[in-house]
């Protein structure tokens, strides 16, 4: 299939790098041409369908960098994944997965779901028999017994059920490992938030079994201990990173420095209800958390998108709200832009097919009403969704081809 769009602005790489009145001609799923509207409908072929928005911006597909499409963000999204047979859950996970689509959302890393129903439905997206964006699925997580998350099957004690963990998630088509390196707020009676569930020397198997497969590895850490074992046994991202300690905060500068040399992307995994977080977290206890991001940003670090949609509250139809939140920290909207285009894109190791609109990438691709660049609000007016060549308008069926 063919399809030319064209917009008012094309965002084409990162700073809000853009063409004014330019189109993108998108052939079998792959941007082909990009470049002044006059031109490119030139060189496109007689009756190529056409979508045009004169008044609109088109932007690379945003990432969402942290989602788990098996919770649905109820007031008890465990006991809800646990109370579901697999055909509930599939059939909970495609809805949630065609609400991130409908918010722009073109790439969605999965880091965790049961029984590797997150490969399942990516392939089935993939295939074309569901709308959706392109999943990353990071199969079960890696825990200790009575761990963060070991309700999703991912138990392990000592270094042989680890690399028989790994493998199995290998062996179902996996793209990238997701360790918990500390405990989690989802978890009832599971270990404390900042305690550490693996030693550095136990991530380091991990990361090393991963990547005989060629995967990268995802590490789950709250607290400083287990950040510093996340870095130390070379991860490819970090999620939260939050440096809680027992009783508290323990930031540490070395640790940041060692992150920013690694080039090791930290999520945040921002919640759409960051604000309601705050309030029930404490604000001033929030806000020297979420400082430690703006201090981190400001060091080298390198920051990424997510929601955490799924968990409690972090709904899947508001990636700007979590964006906003970048705002709150101090970053322009052309930045923030870049967290969930090309910065994430690098983080995920697929910048070179995603993130950026270029010949050769792939055709994920946004087009909103007004200029997001001047304000991140416009992100909100999605008038078309391109995932893997396949228009998409919110709300209706997806269009088709």
């Amino acid at each position: 299939m063919e399809a030319l769009v064209s917009a008012g602005h094309v965002i084409t790489g990162p700073h809000g790098q853009r063409m004014t009145d330019a189109a993108v001609l998108v052939r079998d799923g792959v941007i082909v041409d990009v470049g002044p509207r006059a031109d490119v409908e030139a060189r496109a072929p007689r009756g190529v369908r056409s979508f045009g928005h004169p008044d609109g911006t088109l932007l690379p597909g945003l990432i969402d960098a942290h989602v788990h499409l098996a919770l649905d963000a109820g007031p008890d999204p465990v006991t809800a994944l646990c109370e579901a047979d697999d055909a509930t859950l599939l059939a909970g996970m495609a809805r949630r997965a065609r609400r991130l689509l409908d918010t722009g959302v073109t790439t969605a890393r999965d880091l965790g779901d049961r029984d590797g129903l997150a490969v399942r439905l990516r392939d089935d997206i993939a295939a074309g028999r569901l709308p959706g964006p392109r999943v990353l699925s990071a199969g079960t997580p890696v825990t200790r017994p009575g761990g963060h998350c070991w309700f999703l099957g991912g138990e392990v004690d000592g270094t042989d059920a680890i690399r028989k963990m790994v493998a199995l998630n290998v062996e179902r088509g996996v793209d990238l490992i997701k360790v918990m390196a500390t405990g989690g707020g989802i978890t009832k009676d599971g270990p404390p938030v900042w305690a550490a569930q693996f030693t550095a020397a136990e991530l380091r198997v991990v990361v090393e079994e991963a990547a005989r497969a060629g995967l990268p590895v995802a590490a789950h850490a709250h607290g400083t201990e287990g950040i510093a074992a996340a870095v130390a046994a070379g991860v490819a991202t970090i999620e939260h990173c939050t440096w809680m300690a027992q009783g508290g905060f323990d930031p540490r500068e070395d640790l940041v420095d060692e992150i920013v040399a690694r080039g090791i992307g930290v999520c945040p995994a921002a919640s759409p209800d960051w604000r309601g977080f705050a309030q029930r977290f404490g604000p001033e206890r929030a806000e020297e958390m979420f400082g430690r991001l703006r201090w981190m940003r400001e060091r080298g670090v390198r920051l990424i998108a997510g929601t955490d949609a799924g968990v409690s509250r972090a709904v899947f139809d508001d990636f700007v709200s979590s964006l906003e939140f970048f705002e709150h920290i101090g970053c322009a909207p052309a930045d923030i832009i870049d967290l969930a285009t090309v910065d994430a894109a690098r983080a995920l190791g697929i910048a070179g097919e995603a993130g950026t609109v270029r010949p050769g990438h792939r055709a994920d691709l946004l087009v909103v009403h007004g200029d997001p660049v001047s304000d991140l609000q416009a992100l909100r007016d999605v008038r078309l969704v391109m995932a893997g060549g396949r228009p998409h308008v919110p709300g209706g069926p997806p269009a088709a081809g």
